[in-house]
């Protein structure tokens, strides 16, 4: 199998050199391995210095994100296995092959999960609680929801890349929408070192985008993991309290009435989802 290894970069030039070169250390056969860079969008000599390198340079006009860098990656790379790494040097080349080798044993994406002292504490307690969520909402214990150093096959990616952000949550997407399209999934532990130069995100506002594209994919592949919760919490003190009145033999308020009645319907609709999220499983299997 041809490999391609995908290095999204915006104003990369201090690092993209050293990983470039590290990549190539380990696989000096440009017949074999296409290092492949997506400039988003760079105002400095990101792309000049990729290129130099002796990386395939694609680059965007203007800044699009992360996530829109990754999918013109994946559209674009030769290869048919894609090992997607973060172009600022957190991510060590040599464990490139830890993340191949569960391919070949039948898995269809590896994703390298940073250990403790890879990530700076409230970075750490902030994934460890996007780990416990998306575990529940996909049913599958997830160890690093938004790690970035992953393999995956390029067909399978293809197929989930219209469902991938332009932001920095595309890891969030394409994990969730892989388990949950029951594909399998294994985690390689790794160490990830600082990063250089400063990072390109922001804790409180790409974390709430996180959460929202977690409720996303579920409601798009399990929607009843977020249905019926909700359904359940405004039916139950409506049905509660519609005992209680029976019980000392008064009627039913309005408030008691809508408590269930709305409930019911947020469960009935998110029964309907989870059909359509059938039919839609069904089309990207046949695809």
């Amino acid at each position: 199998m041809r490999l391609t290894v995908l290095l999204p970069a915006y104003h990369e030039e201090r690092a993209i050199k050293h990983v470039v070169a590290g990549v190539r250390h380990m696989y000096p056969d440009p017949a074999q391995v296409e290092i492949l860079v997506v400039d988003d969008g760079s105002t400095d000599k990101t792309s000049v210095v990729a290129s130099k390198a002796g990386a395939r340079v694609v680059r965007h006009p203007y800044n699009k994100g992360n996530g829109a860098a990754i999918k013109t990656g994946i559209r674009a790379a030769r290869g048919d296995v894609i090992v997607m790494m973060d172009a600022d040097g957190q991510h060590d080349p040599r464990d490139i092959p830890r993340l191949l080798e569960p391919l070949g044993k039948g898995y269809d994406m590896v994703v390298g999960a940073r250990g403790r002292g890879s990530q700076r504490w409230h970075r750490q307690l902030a994934n460890s609680v996007y780990n416990m969520l998306a575990s529940y909402l996909v049913t599958f214990h997830v160890e690093d929801l938004t790690s970035g150093f992953r393999a995956i096959r390029r067909e399978l990616a293809l197929q989930f890349c219209y469902l991938l952000p332009n932001t920095f949550s595309y890891p969030t997407t394409l994990t969730m929408a892989v388990i949950r399209a029951g594909h399998s999934l294994r985690y390689v532990d790794i160490q990830a070192a600082e990063r250089v130069g400063e990072s390109k995100i922001r804790l409180f506002r790409d974390g709430v985008r996180f959460l929202l594209i977690m409720t996303k994919i579920a409601v798009l592949f399990s929607p009843l993991k977020v249905f019926l919760p909700a359904g359940l919490l405004v039916f139950s003190p409506g049905f509660v309290y519609a005992i209680y009145k029976l019980i000392i033999n008064r009627p039913w308020t309005l408030p008691i009435v809508i408590s269930v009645s709305v409930g019911t319907l947020i469960v009935m609709m998110g029964l309907l989802a989870e059909q359509i999220a059938m039919l839609r499983m069904q089309h990207i299997d046949e695809g």
